[in-house]
């Protein structure tokens, strides 16, 4: 038992996010994401049973985001282009997001990239966190930073 370590940081996962150098990548994956596929090149954990707000805090309390040297340290999913109405509103998961980067990195841009260009920032992802998260485009990439 370590003291101060969120509950839901398994030690595969603590063990992950301290072998990190700065820049590498990890993607808080929701519940319908192919983690195993797109995170064949890295480290894939599962964290199910928790979804992508609870893994955020816990990672945020315990690494840096890149601040200094990536204009938006935190990416989130968003529709390709012509598929934007099948997202019948705005999901409340992105604000959420946002409130939470901001209590633990007030300095830390947030991004959108479509679906496309996630998958393609993810398959260089050093961790895939497999969530269960429900919420559409409950996807997060975190690029850590130093300090």
């Amino acid at each position: 038992m370590l003291k101060g370590i969120p509950s839901n940081v398994s030690s595969a996962l603590l063990k992950a996010l301290a072998d990190m150098g700065h820049g590498d990548t990890i993607v808080i994956a929701d519940h319908f994401y192919p983690a195993a596929t797109m995170g064949a090149g890295g480290i894939v954990i599962d964290a199910k049973g928790n979804g992508t707000l609870d893994m955020l805090r816990s990672i945020l309390q315990l690494i840096p985001l890149d601040v200094e040297y990536e204009e938006y340290p935190v990416k989130l999913m968003k529709p390709d282009p012509g598929f934007e109405e099948k997202l019948k509103e705005r999901p409340a998961l992105w604000d959420a997001v946002r409130e939470t980067v901001a209590a633990y990195e007030p300095q830390a841009g947030m991004g959108f990239v479509t679906r496309t260009e996630f998958y393609e920032h993810a398959r260089r992802a050093y961790i895939t966190l497999s969530t269960s998260e429900e919420q559409p485009y409950g996807c997060v990439i975190l690029q850590k930073g130093v300090r």
